[in-house]
């Protein structure tokens, strides 16, 4: 397997005092799903954050180490940040449609970006949407608003719109948390397919959820990678006790 991006001892710390990541050093895998789990206030968000740098956007009082995506760090001072959120693509727990059409959801950061093609952008909203396998019960409602799709067709929305510009990583953090088991379901059924074409990292929802997807795992405690491995041997047998007691709900 090739290893897409490569966290060497991480640390964030906040302005308020609280340390979320404490010396980190994990590998994620191209072209799989990598589930990073763990009790809420475990640095999952913070972690996700950090590989696109929108933690810039925070009170970071310290971030120290090296997050390597092709082994070139992001967090470099030369990094070019616009560049390299166009290769790291975010979804988040809640939709977040924007106030536009379906299409313009799907296009609007490839216009954004410069494209003024009708042609490349009609091509490239169809493909995000198929890939989001949104596009059988869109493709006639286009020009209607997005906030006229239910939640879980909006998730996928915010989904395609990451995809749109085509980026190598795709990161979700909590993205089923706001919707019934049958959306639920439909994202999951999405993720498996697009990691066929992108690299997956994501905060699951639940530990059951984590168990379903997972082809490789990672649980956090407190900021610490307690432990990490294959996903259907790590969730069977889990090698630390406190990994252990979190997955049979002994706390969190």
């Amino acid at each position: 397997m090739t290893i897409k991006v490569r966290l060497e001892n991480l640390c964030l710390s906040y302005s308020d005092g609280v340390e979320s990541l404490k010396n980190v050093n994990l590998d994620f895998q191209a072209n799989a799903i990598t589930v990073i789990f763990g009790p809420a206030g475990g640095g999952k968000s913070t972690l996700l954050r950090a590989i696109n740098r929108l933690n810039d956007l925070a009170d970071v009082k310290l971030c120290t180490g090296k997050i390597l995506i092709d082994d070139v760090d992001i967090l470099a001072p030369h990094t070019d940040v616009i560049q390299l959120r166009r290769r790291v693509g975010m979804v988040f727990a809640r939709p977040t449609p924007l106030p536009l059409s379906v299409y313009g959801n799907v296009s609007y950061s490839l216009e954004l970006a410069g494209e003024r093609s009708r042609t490349k952008l009609d091509e490239a909203v169809e493909r995000a949407l198929r890939q989001a396998r949104l596009w059988d019960e869109v493709n006639d409602r286009l020009k209607d608003s997005a906030y006229s799709l239910s939640g879980g067709q909006q998730q996928r929305l915010c989904i395609a719109r990451a995809l749109a510009i085509q980026p190598e990583l795709l990161l979700l953090d909590e993205p089923t948390s706001a919707l019934d088991p049958i959306s639920t379901a439909n994202i999951e059924n999405t993720l498996q397919e697009l990691k066929k074409t992108y690299t997956i990292i994501l905060a699951p929802h639940n530990t059951q959820q984590a168990a379903r997807i997972a082809d490789y795992a990672a649980f956090f405690l407190q900021g610490e990678l307690i432990e990490y491995g294959v996903g259907d041997e790590l969730f069977a047998r889990p090698k630390d006790k406190r990994t252990q007691d979190y997955i049979e709900g002994r706390f969190g």
